[in-house]
């Protein structure tokens, strides 16, 4: 099985054993052994299921996703048994003061996403032939910044006068984005009525799948990040701030083209069409309908960005551990004290 979506009214999940037994309005609909379930994906505010459940899919390792009813936002995340190594996080830490290495990661980030839209374009360049004058022109944009960005490396990061500030990193990234979006929407259908990125909150079918996708992703990378004992919150190119799992959005810079690609085919497909979406008050909202077409294609397509994820965590996290096995008290009184 691999996700487990609950997005059904007066749907209450019960422990019962090593099953999660669903119920809807009373009635026992079947059971899911928990050992088949990787992800588990909560909709709507009237699905019913107590701690001893999330006890459950926690212990097995399996993270639980809770999305709010109408938007397509993350609201909670549960995840299972957390990765207790210190050295890493320490020297996580260390790595977020030091300039340099913050400048380093974030051009090597900046790079590989750019790529990555170049070969999305690329891509839809070779199946849109009659769209071919916004797809150069913005790739000629992302062949510019990409050139600038690859003097800035051959020169040296670490060297202010060859690149002063993340600011301007997030500039170039910026105008990379705007082409990159006015070339997206000259291949979508022309009904979906999609002119460019907009969120919170999504006004067309395109963005509310873009904004949910990329939703998804990040709760992904915070996945892989607590897997390997980095923390989510201390990112390098996104810099650390109240309520933002910063690292987990470094990391899925370079995964969102891939993901509007996936997009673009849901839609060109008609897997996903106009009648799956509303549009209430300005709000554009995926219907259950579509959710459930949405959640099946995703299950299979992004298994691929969850191996790409651990990854980059992976080198990343023995990296830093390392650095910050030094710095552990290796004579520590821990076996004097039991803290219960």
């Amino acid at each position: 099985m691999g996700l487990l979506l609950l997005d059904r009214a007066q749907l209450e999940i019960k422990s019962e054993g090593d099953t999660l037994a669903l119920y809807e309005a009373g009635v026992r609909r079947g059971t899911v052994p928990i050992k088949l379930i990787e992800r588990c994906v909560i909709h709507g505010a009237q699905t019913r299921l107590d701690t001893g459940v999330l006890m459950k899919l926690a212990e097995a390792g399996v993270t639980t996703v809770i999305m709010s009813t109408r938007q397509t936002r993350r609201v909670a995340l549960v995840l299972g048994p957390q990765h207790n190594e210190a050295a890493v996080r320490l020297a996580q830490a260390a790595r977020v003061m030091d300039d340099t290495f913050c400048r380093t990661w974030a051009l090597g980030l900046v790079r590989a996403k750019l790529d990555r839209q170049r070969r999305t374009l690329q891509r839809l360049q070779a199946q849109r032939p009659d769209a071919r004058k916004p797809l150069f022109d913005a790739l000629q944009t992302l062949d510019s910044i990409s050139q600038t960005l690859n003097v800035a490396a051959t020169n040296g990061i670490g060297d202010a006068t060859a690149y002063s500030s993340l600011d301007r990193m997030r500039g170039h990234e910026g105008a990379g984005a705007r082409a990159y979006f006015a070339a997206l929407a000259s291949v979508m259908p022309p009904a979906l009525e999609f002119t460019g990125r907009n969120r919170r909150p999504p006004r067309d079918p395109v963005n509310v799948c873009l904004s949910l996708g990329y939703t998804l992703l990040h709760s992904q990378a915070v996945v892989a990040c607590s897997a390997t004992g980095l923390d989510p919150l201390l990112g390098f190119y996104h810099r650390p701030t109240f309520g933002r799992e910063s690292l987990a959005s470094d990391l899925i810079e370079p995964l969102r083209p891939a993901l509007d690609l996936w997009v673009w085919e849901l839609l060109r497909t008609r897997t996903l069409r106009e009648e799956h979406f509303t549009t209430d008050k300005g709000t554009c909202l995926m219907g259950k309908t579509g959710r459930s077409v949405f959640y099946a294609q995703w299950i299979t397509s992004s298994k691929l960005w969850q191996r790409w994820l651990r990854r980059q965590c992976q080198p990343l996290a023995r990296s830093l551990r390392r650095q910050g096995t030094a710095w552990l008290n290796q004579n520590s009184m821990e076996d004097e004290y039991q803290w219960d």
